[in-house]
């Protein structure tokens, strides 16, 4: 797996995930494989005193899928999809894909339905063998 960045404060690019959430965690271990992963810092945000910034609470961090960018806006929900699959060599075609016109609120409506499911989802994944990378939430 590359290295990641320690903090944020060391990568231009910040992805905060839950990691307490098995899904997720499986989700977040591909990105980390990727080629270029290295230059972003990846933050648990279910982690106690996580690094995340002025403008994003531990709740909110919680309840959407979150990435600072270069510039330090924070992006979330499918468009912090987006923003992580652009920093990825081979994943960058989905994220010129999803910037077309329309393309992006699609996702979103799409985000916003897969939410509730999470849990569920999270549940099964659990059975078929994933874990968080946090256990103890």
């Amino acid at each position: 797996m590359p290295k990641t960045p320690a903090t944020p404060e060391d990568a231009p690019v910040t992805v905060y995930y839950d990691g307490s959430c098995p899904l997720c965690s499986v989700e977040i271990g591909h990105y980390e494989k990727c080629a270029r992963a290295g230059q972003l810092a990846f933050v648990d945000v279910s982690q106690e005193g996580a690094s995340l910034g002025a403008d994003l609470d531990a709740d909110t961090a919680m309840r959407r899928f979150h990435v600072r960018q270069a510039d330090g806006a924070l992006a979330s929900g499918a468009a912090g999809f987006v923003a992580l699959w652009a920093q990825l060599p081979r994943w960058r075609w989905l994220a010129k894909l999803a910037r077309l016109p329309g393309v992006t609120p699609v996702l979103e409506g799409l985000y916003r339905g897969f939410l509730p499911l999470r849990p569920r989802l999270s549940r099964i994944a659990t059975r078929l063998g994933a874990t968080p990378r946090n256990p103890s939430q």
